[in-house]
């Protein structure tokens, strides 16, 4: 939903298809846009991959933030004929970075995407907005706000099989009036196929899939890299907790893995537990990964935290579908959720984020599964 009155809105530009739409439509509707890039990484790092040339199919994939995207979102704005600005995140984005190292050694799978939006765009972004007196911050997000009510609620996007409102549920009710999600009513092909009306020579360009700043998905080579004396050799217990392997360092696995353990037990086996302590790993079958509810800290509540069970869909990763459950606040900060039927791989670290309907009505970082 558009603002009614003309206003000046910064528009967070990736150089994707997603918040270049995002910023045509707004300059479109006669809005006062000004778009920028939210340099995050450092400034010498060319990314292989295509150039901006409105000319030629984009192939392969790239992640986010590097200097290609840059010059995709400076082109983009030309194009529009907005102000365009780089604005230097980098030494903010250690922070996230730190983070998920941190987590990965903690023995917990972070996800740093809730977090950069919580810290960055929704944070930082939103104070730089107003050091220039902009009414809005705009990304290209695939989920809606309503500002019509006493109070903003967060709502999914239409394109259930893009829907972002789960990496934005961290976003304080303050923070939600003054976000604005224009392509949250639109479904991707839509998205593309405007972007290719209005010329916009992303149109076709892949989406980023990987973490920006990870972008072989090796997870563990970075937190070597960055933690060099956490990592090191360790057993991997069975169920019993019998030895039945080693392994390189407990930071190379997450909760529910399967491929690359380094183990075979004549049966299909899973990563069922972490222990940094320790420095192992427990494998196990499939019943052992199971939940039937879970313990989260760290919440942000939509709407009033709920003191009796509230009955609801959870969603315990990004890309799981939500399952009916109850949620109930159970301390200044915390919630605890039980699920309806067991759950699949419940995973410390991970943010779970609670729904009526199609409204997120708020959710907490995991720290423990409840075993069924």
């Amino acid at each position: 939903m558009l603002p009614a009155k003309p206003s000046k809105i910064l528009v967070a530009m990736s150089g994707g298809v997603d918040s270049s739409v995002a910023a045509s439509m707004l300059k479109q509707a006669g809005h006062e846009v000004v778009g920028c890039f939210m340099r995050l990484g450092s400034e010498d790092s060319v990314e292989d991959g295509y150039t901006c040339d409105p000319t030629k199919v984009r192939e392969g994939k790239q992640g986010c933030c590097s200097v290609n995207d840059a010059d995709d979102a400076r082109v983009v704005s030309a194009m529009l004929d907005i102000p365009f600005y780089v604005l230097n995140f980098r030494q903010d984005f250690g922070r996230i970075i730190n983070y998920f190292v941190d987590e990965y050694n903690a023995g917990r799978t972070p996800n740093p995407c809730v977090r950069c939006n919580d810290w960055l765009k929704f944070g930082k972004l939103l104070n730089y907005a107003d050091t220039i007196d902009a009414d809005y911050v705009a990304t290209g997000h695939y989920a809606r706000v309503d500002n019509t009510g006493p109070m903003p609620k967060l709502l999914k996007g239409l394109d259930n099989s893009k829907d972002q409102s789960y990496v934005l549920f961290g976003s304080k009710l303050d923070r939600l009036r003054k976000m604005l999600l224009p392509i949250g009513e639109m479904v991707k092909p839509d998205v593309r196929a405007y972007a290719q009306e209005h010329q916009l020579p992303v149109f076709n360009k892949p989406d980023s899939q990987e973490i920006c700043f990870v972008p072989d998905n090796d997870y563990a080579r970075l937190v070597t890299q960055k933690s060099p004396d956490t990592v090191s050799p360790g057993k991997v217990l069975d169920h019993d907790g019998k030895e039945v392997g080693d392994h390189p360092g407990h930071q190379h696995f997450t909760i529910g893995q399967r491929r690359g353990i380094g183990v075979a037990l004549g049966y299909p086996i899973y990563v069922t537990h972490r222990d940094p302590q320790a420095n192992t790993i427990t494998v196990g079958s499939k019943e052992d990964l199971m939940s039937v509810g879970l313990t989260a800290s760290q919440t942000n509540w939509l709407i009033d935290p709920p003191s009796e069970k509230l009955r609801c869909d959870v969603k315990i990763r990004y890309n799981s579908p939500a399952v009916p459950g109850t949620v109930q606040a159970t301390g200044e900060d915390q919630l605890a959720v039980t699920f309806d039927q067991p759950v699949e791989a419940v995973t410390a670290g991970q943010a779970v984020v609670c729904y009526l309907g199609e409204q997120c009505v708020g959710g907490g970082w995991i720290d423990e599964a409840i075993s069924a």
